[in-house]
């Protein structure tokens, strides 16, 4: 077998820097490969992503592979065609090369003579994502799945958009992918094509956002890839994890829900992390429980995953709210599953109070004030310290809020909660913001769950309904799942509003909404089969035992939020350049990246954010600068982007790109009345 760069472990396992497998285009992928110990046949896990396993997660990477090689598993970490050491150009996320490329590297696993013939794909976020995607009528070598903080609805549970409502998290992301992808491969590992590769590589350089930002609607570009519409077609089991402070949480219960016969989920606390390194914690053992998947999907073991419930979660109760919390408050549960889901519904008040019995019908104004969510913290919490969300108190008062009198006893909310309601409005597209909160005897108020959707767009959000200004519209809206106790003596508050700047880009001018009451209701789930948990999950494990790498810090995350004008506001984090040293192959990877936030309220709104993210990859052969910045405006003409990617390798500029882009505000289906 070719082998590049090869290392030995303890306890027998080798390791290959660079196995080039080839696609049947030509194409050459780059696996980083860990045998372990024995003559084999072994069965075989891959874990598939576009982040450099030269460099960039490198040490994660070493979390997990030589573990697994340790119990037995030839383990490949493969880079995505046009990322790291592999060759091609990737324009876009999950394009049809990249899944079937996926199919084409099993299927050479399981021809190699080291291979048993079963294959096992893990992953986290895109990693996860795409193990998903080949999970959908699998290939035949592929006997298991597990997918770590992943999405199965890209518009609705993704980074991009929520409920019709474009997210600002994309246009981080947005700033940071082409970083990314436009980093060299390793002269080291691919040898003297590595230039051309890289030519090639940023030849073909795209701005991925133009495409998140021009498609709107759900419709097929935002279904390619959603296995939540092809769920019937997923072929083998899937154990999917997720955790409460990241945005993809919600796909874990989805997933369950939909195939229980071949999915089991868990939700833990933390956010945008492998468990075992989950914060905020308790954290568990990843990797012990991965082997305990491992064994009995790929090796035949008779283990404890014959008796595992459905679901595992962490149930929430009230925290102080604060930007960063090492440990949640709460417990484990479980649900034997696939349980019948009862609820509670409650009814909103004409007097802004939430009951068991329906009162009259009153209408009553949603406030609209652009400073809504200047509470939120971040929706996808991406593993950067803090960014939890805050006390919801001055979130609320800028809020149409129902309130329940103190619980007598303490509620268990478990499940996607639903919001049945009438809304009337004075413009086509507008949005409605909906949080529920926990709110303390003190009137701290603590976030259990929130989601904002595009009133202009139908329910499967696919297309723009039909709409006459001031006509009432029926809108039953379901939130993204949670597990939470209230406890006795809280108050369970509805919190409704018009925008959340800024994680999301409101709709400008701000629609003018008026919410009936009557027949609108609050149904929160429960589960009746959720118990204490009956066997603990494994202890983290803190690997490597020996690093071989040494990282360095220029200091801690930095947020500021300045709100000293009542018309103005400026929200800012940076986080310092970060940067991890190799010792194995004398390379050091460094990064910084910065965002800001401004809104100007004055006369013509302006809304702003701006990121910046820049990478440093010293090499023995040379020098690596990758720059991307990305700044947007909105006002009520639309939405203007200007991105830029600068590339330099030593002294000499590689490649400087500038995309322009624009994004007009539609014309309204009713201008007289705007």
């Amino acid at each position: 077998m070719p082998d590049r760069n090869g290392y030995s472990h303890g306890a027998g396992i080798r390791e290959s820097e660079h196995v080039p497998i080839p696609m049947p285009d030509g194409v050459h992928l780059s696996a980083r490969i860990w045998w372990p110990d024995g003559p084999g046949p072994f069965p075989a896990l891959l874990e598939y992503i576009p982040y450099r396993k030269r460099d960039m997660v490198r040490a994660r990477d070493e979390r997990n592979h030589p573990y697994f090689a340790a119990h037995g598993y030839v383990c490949l970490r493969v880079d995505m065609r046009g990322s790291g050491d592999s060759e091609g150009v990737m324009p876009d996320m999950y394009a049809d090369a990249e899944l079937d490329d996926a199919r084409h590297v099993i299927d050479w696993i399981a021809a190699q003579d080291w291979s048993s013939g079963a294959v096992g794909m893990f992953g986290t976020s895109w990693g996860g994502t795409a193990s998903l995607q080949t999970a959908v009528d699998a290939p035949g070598p592929l006997k298991a799945v597990l997918a770590n903080c992943a999405t199965v609805d890209r518009f609705e549970d993704d980074i991009h958009w929520t409920g019709g409502c474009l997210l600002t998290d994309g246009f981080e992301w947005g700033a940071t992918l082409p970083a990314i992808l436009a980093a060299p491969p390793d002269s080291a590992t691919v040898g003297a094509d590595w230039g051309a590769i890289w030519k090639a590589r940023l030849d073909g350089a795209t701005c991925p956002l133009d495409a998140w930002a021009t498609h709107r609607t759900r419709g097929s570009y935002w279904r390619h890839g959603s296995v939540r519409f092809s769920a019937e077609s997923l072929s083998c089991p899937i154990l999917t994890i997720g955790g409460w402070a990241d945005r993809y949480s919600n796909s874990v219960m989805r997933l369950v829900g939909a195939r229980p016969d071949l999915c089991w989920g868990i939700v833990g606390p933390w956010g945008h992390h492998y468990p075992d390194h989950g914060e905020p914690g308790p954290a568990i053992g990843f990797q012990d429980l991965s082997l305990q998947w491992w064994d009995y999907w790929l090796k035949g073991e008779r283990n404890s995953v014959a008796s595992w419930p459905k679901l595992r979660l962490w149930r929430r109760e009230f925290d102080p709210p604060q930007d960063r919390l090492s440990t949640r408050n709460g417990r484990w549960i479980e649900i034997a599953g696939p349980a019948e889901t009862e609820g509670t519904r409650l009814h909103l008040l004409g007097d802004r109070t939430i009951s068991n019995e329906p009162g009259v019908a009153v209408e009553l104004p949603v406030p609209s004030h652009l400073l809504h969510g200047t509470c939120a913290g971040d929706t996808g919490y991406f593993g950067r310290a803090g960014g939890l969300p805050l006390d919801q108190a001055q979130d609320d008062a800028r809020a149409l809020c129902f309130d329940s009198a103190p619980l007598a006893a303490p509620i268990d909310v478990i499940g996607h909660p639903a919001v049945s309601i009438t809304v009337r409005r004075d413009r086509q597209r507008a949005q409605l913001v909906l949080r529920i909160c926990d709110v303390a005897p003190d009137g701290r108020s603590n976030l259990v769950t929130r989601h904002a959707i595009n009133l202009a767009l139908d329910a499967e959000l696919d297309s723009e309904q039909k709409f006459a200004a001031d006509d009432p519209v029926a809108y039953r809206v379901t939130l993204p799942a949670t597990a939470y106790r209230l406890a006795a003596g809280h108050r369970l508050r509805l919190a409704i509003a018009t925008s959340y700047w800024p994680l999301v880009w409101p709709e400008l001018p701000l629609a003018r909404l008026w919410v009936m009451t009557g027949e609108a209701a609050l149904d929160l789930p429960r589960h009746s089969s959720a118990a204490p948990l009956s066997d603990p999950f494994p202890e983290v494990r803190h690997l490597p035992g020996t690093p071989r790498w040494s990282a360095r810090s220029d200091g801690a995350l930095v947020r500021k939020t300045e709100t000293g004008k009542p018309d103005h506001l400026q929200m800012t984090w940076i986080q310092p350049t970060s940067s991890v040293q190799f010792e194995q192959t004398g390379t050091t990877f460094a990064y910084r990246t910065s965002a800001a936030y401004s809104a100007h309220l004055a006369g013509d709104v302006s809304l702003n954010c701006t990121f910046q993210h820049a990478q440093v990859i010293t090499r023995p052969d040379g020098e690596a600068k990758i720059d991307s910045a990305l700044q947007s405006t909105m006002t009520s003409c639309g939405l203007e982007l200007n991105c830029h990617l600068a590339v330099r390798w030593n002294d000499t500029d590689m490649a400087i790109r500038d995309w322009r882009l624009s994004y007009p505000t539609p014309e309204a289906d009713n201008p007289d009345h705007e």
